[in-house]
């Protein structure tokens, strides 16, 4: 049986908009690890969310932010037959802006600011170039709101200091 190459399989449009799998996976509000340990895989709560956010991911329930935002409707929580909801629904991350971001690259871009609800996003203007990016840790929900308006998937996710969670 021949292999197909990886260049073969993928088409051109599939190689430029692939993303490797992220670091860090996000887990739903309500969530620790210790909880995320308890996770069967069932899915009821991925169906029971209204945004369509939750996935399951080698057996444990996480999100995907691609497709949209938190709404802490805490609806995933409901049909939970395991202890995985447990907290207050809250999240154990928070947003972070690499260095993809077009703002930081010399283009105008405040997409992200425009999408978060908090305001956790702020754009503080430069000499010479588009304004910048600050966002502020504490002021985000971790919602997700700012991933997929973002053109150039500058945005992704990361676990909370605990000492300042």
């Amino acid at each position: 049986m021949a292999t197909q190459s990886m260049a073969e399989g993928v088409s051109r449009r599939g190689f430029l908009t692939a993303r490797p799998a992220p670091a860090f996976r996000p887990s739903p509000p309500g969530t620790d690890a210790a909880a995320l340990a308890a996770c069967t895989g069932c899915g009821d709560c991925v169906a029971a969310c209204p945004q369509q956010i939750l996935l399951v991911v080698g057996g444990r329930v996480a999100i995907d932010f691609d497709s949209g935002e938190c709404t802490f409707c805490n609806a995933c929580a409901e049909p939970c037959p395991e202890p995985v909801f447990i907290l207050a629904p809250t999240m154990a991350h928070h947003a972070a802006i690499s260095d993809a971001c077009l703002a930081r690259r010399g283009t105008t871009c405040m997409s992200c600011r425009d999408a978060c609800p908090e305001d956790a996003i702020r754009f503080a203007p430069r000499m010479g170039g588009p304004f910048l990016p600050a966002l502020s840790a504490t002021a985000c929900t971790g919602c997700g709101a700012c991933v997929a308006p973002c053109p150039a998937d500058a945005i992704t996710m990361r676990q909370k200091d605990p000492a300042h969670a």
